[in-house]
C-alpha cells in the first residue's frame, strides 16, 4: 500500500490521515538517507582508525569528490518532482514516468564525464590550494579508487525517485542496507589486508565505496525490471532513444536544484578547507562533528524528499489545501527532530564522538576537545539546517527551484562563508568561528525559504484546477 492510499484508508481527521501519509513515506526514505551516509561514516571510522594522518586526507578526498558530485546529483534530483506532479495528473501515467527515468539516466552519464576528468586531477588540485603535500598524495590515491562510484550512484538515485514517486521507497532501503554491510566488511578487508586480501590502506576505502555503489545500481536495476509493480513501466526499453523535450525540461529544473546544492555543499567543502589551513587535528575534528551532524540531517532530509513527493502529487492534482497541508506536516516533523538532535549533541558530546575515534587515548586528547566544540556549534544550527531541508523539498514539489537557489547563494556565500572566515582568520577563533559562520549561513536561508512558501500563493506558485 503506498503513503496516498494509507492516507486516503486512514479515519480521523486530515491532519492525522497527513501524518500517517507523510511517516509512511518518509521513514524509508530516511531511513535509506541514514544507511546511504553509514558508508561514508564507515569509511570515517575505519580510517581513523588507521590512523588521524589517514582520516585527514580522507576527509580532504571526500570533500573534493562531493563537491562535482553534488552537482550531478542536483541535476537527476529533478526528476522526482517532475514524476510526482504526473502522477497527481493522473495515478495510472507509465510513459510519461519513462520518458523521466531514460532522460534522468541519460544526464546521469553525461555529468559524469567531466566529473571523471576533473577528479582524475586531486592530488594537483590540492597542492594548489596550498594543501599540505603528503595529505595532498594520500587524498588522490583515495579519490582515484573513489571515483568510479559516480556514475552507478548516479543511476541509483533516479531509480529511487521512481520508487519515492509511486510512493513505494522501501526497495531502496532494502537495497542500500545490503550495500552498506558489503561496504563495511570489504572497507575492512582492504584497507587492513583481512581475508588474504591485499592491505591497501586509503586506496581500499575508496574502492570499497565503488564497489558498493555499484552494488546499488544493480540491484534496484533488478527489482525494478523484475518485480511486478514495476516491471510495466518498461524503464530501460529504447533506452537510447532521444527524448530532447523531456532532456531540456529536466535541467530547467535540475539546473537551480544543482546550484542550491552547490552551494550548500560547497560551503562545508570550503570549510574543511580551511580547518586544513588551521592544522591537522582541527581538520580531523571537523571530520568527525561534520559526519556526526550529517547522520541527523538524513532525517529532515527524508521528510523534506517526503514533502516533495506529497507536495507534488497535490500540486499535480490541483488540490491547493492538500498543497499547504503536507508542506505543514513535513516542516514540522522535521523542526520537531532536530530540536531533539541539537539537545542530544549539546548534552552527550563525547558518547557521540566516540563512535569515531577513541575518546580517552591522550593521543587524541587535542582532536577530541576541538570535535567537542565543534559539536556544540552543530547542535545550535540543527534546527535551521532541518527547517531549510523541509523547506526546499516543500518548494521543489511545487517546481519552484529558482529563487531558492538565489536564498542559498546569498545565505551561505553571502553570509556564511565570509563571516566564518572574518571569525577563524582576522579575529583568532579558528575552528569556533568557522563554525559560527556556518549556522548563521543556515539561518539565513532557513528564513528565507520559510518566507517563500508563506507567500507562494503572491509568487504564482499555485496549483492548477484539475
Amino acid at each position: 500500500m503506498s503513503a496516498i492510499e494509507a492516507g486516503v484508508r486512514a479515519p480521523g481527521s486530515p491532519w492525522r490521515d497527513e501524518i500517517r501519509a507523510t511517516l509512511s513515506l518518509s521513514w524509508p526514505m530516511v531511513l535509506t538517507n541514514l544507511a546511504q551516509v553509514a558508508m561514508t561514516a564507515t569509511d570515517v571510522m575505519l580510517m581513523g582508525w588507521a590512523g588521524p594522518k589517514m582520516l585527514a586526507a580522507g576527509a580532504l578526498g571526500s570533500n573534493l569528490y562531493f563537491a562535482p558530485l553534488i552537482f550531478g546529483l542536483g541535476l537527476i534530483t529533478a526528476t522526482a518532482p517532475m514524476m510526482a506532479t504526473e502522477l497527481g495528473r493522473n495515478r495510472h501515467s507509465v510513459r510519461d514516468i519513462r520518458r523521466t527515468v531514460r532522460q534522468g539516466l541519460w544526464i546521469a552519464v553525461l555529468v559524469s564525464l567531466p566529473i571523471w576528468l576533473l577528479l582524475w586531477h586531486v592530488e594537483s588540485i590540492l597542492l594548489a590550494m596550498g594543501q599540505d603535500p603528503a595529505l595532498a598524495k594520500e587524498a588522490g590515491i583515495y579519490v582515484h579508487w573513489l571515483q568510479w562510484a559516480l556514475l552507478p550512484f548516479y543511476g541509483y538515485i533516479v531509480l529511487r525517485s521512481f520508487l519515492s514517486a509511486l510512493e513505494r521507497p522501501r526497495w531502496a532501503l532494502v537495497i542500500v542496507v545490503i550495500a552498506v554491510i558489503f561496504n563495511g566488511l570489504a572497507a575492512w578487508c582492504l584497507i587492513f589486508g583481512h581475508f588474504g586480501l591485499p592491505r591497501m590502506g586509503i586506496a581500499g576505502s575508496g574502492l570499497a565505496t565503488t564497489l558498493s555503489s555499484a552494488l546499488m545500481f544493480v540491484g534496484l536495476a533488478v527489482v525494478v525490471s523484475v518485480e511486478r509493480q514495476f516491471r510495466r513501466y518498461r524503464l530501460f526499453g529504447r533506452f537510447w532513444r532521444a527524448d530532447w523535450p523531456r532532456f531540456w525540461a529536466l535541467l530547467k529544473l535540475g539546473l537551480p536544484i544543482a546550484g542550491t546544492l552547490v552551494f550548500e555543499v560547497w560551503i562545508f567543502n570550503a570549510a574543511a578547507l580551511l580547518m586544513g589551513l588551521i592544522d591537522a587535528a582541527s581538520l580531523a575534528a571537523h571530520a568527525i562533528a561534520i559526519q556526526i551532524a550529517s547522520i541527523a540531517f538524513m532525517v529532515p532530509m527524508g521528510i523534506g524528499q517526503a514533502a516533495t513527493v506529497r507536495v507534488g502529487r497535490a500540486f499535480g492534482a490541483g488540490d491547493a489545501v492538500g498543497v499547504m497541508r503536507s508542506g505543514w506536516t513535513a516542516y514540522a516533523l522535521g523542526v520537531g527532530f532536530m530540536s531533539l538532535t541539537a539537545l542530544t549533541m549539546v548534552l552527550w558530546p563525547r558518547v557521540l564522538i566516540g563512535g569515531f575515534i577513541e575518546v580517552d587515548d591522550p593521543v587524541n586528547a587535542t582532536v577530541v576537545g576541538l570535535a567537542v566544540t565543534f559539536l556544540a556549534f552543530a547542535g545550535l544550527f540543527q534546527i535551521f539546517d532541518g527547517a531549510q531541508a523541509v523547506a526546499l523539498g516543500m518548494l521543489r514539489g511545487l517546481h519552484d527551484t529558482r529563487l531558492p537557489m538565489i536564498y542559498a547563494a546569498i545565505g551561505y556565500w553571502g553570509v556564511g562563508l565570509p563571516l566564518g572566515a572574518m571569525l577563524a582568520f582576522h579575529f583568532g577563533f579558528a575552528g569556533a568561528g568557522i563554525w559560527t559562520g556556518l549556522s548563521s549561513g543556515l539561518a539565513v536561508v532557513a528564513v528565507l525559504l520559510l518566507a517563500r512558501w508563506l507567500r507562494r500563493e503572491r509568487h504564482g506558485l499555485v496549483p492548477a484546477q484539475s
